[in-house]
């Protein structure tokens, strides 16, 4: 018996710097996971498909109102738009992309039921014919 716990001892002396390495590296890659997704930026991707009789003036007051809601929502960390170019032809009609970027997922649930976005998607949608939303944290 005595025997016995002396190799089940020795076996534990053995194989515990093991086990205890992987737990360090595991519990570390967490750790750098969780500080990488705090100091990351949270980025709400929006693109535009506009009906075909759109009115000119009004996607332009529509790109104007949308640039207003970073003054506008304070959650707004940082915004940015363009008109798509790409030579590659697979927009499938979109044509307008913006980025909204946050801090936090909490910024975000403020900003989408936020009165003022809520008028701008009033504003948009008699125009749009589609629209797709990714987020992510940037790596």
């Amino acid at each position: 018996m005595k025997s016995t716990f002396y190799v089940f001892f020795l076996i534990t002396a053995l194989l515990a710097p093991n086990l205890m390495e992987g737990h360090e590296a595991k519990f570390l890659k967490t750790q750098l996971h969780m500080q990488q997704k705090k100091d990351s930026v949270l980025r709400h991707v929006v693109l535009f498909k506009f009906k075909d009789d759109a009115p000119k003036e009004k996607v332009k007051g529509i790109e104007d109102a949308f640039s207003k809601l970073p003054s506008q929502i304070p959650e707004i960390a940082d915004y940015e738009w363009g008109l798509n170019n790409s030579p590659e032809g697979l927009d499938k009609g979109f044509t307008h992309c913006f980025f909204v970027s946050f801090k936090s997922e909490a910024d975000r649930a403020t900003y989408l039921p936020h009165p003022i976005h809520k008028a701008f998607v009033g504003l948009l949608e008699p125009y749009l014919d589609d629209v797709l939303v990714l987020d992510y944290w940037v790596q």
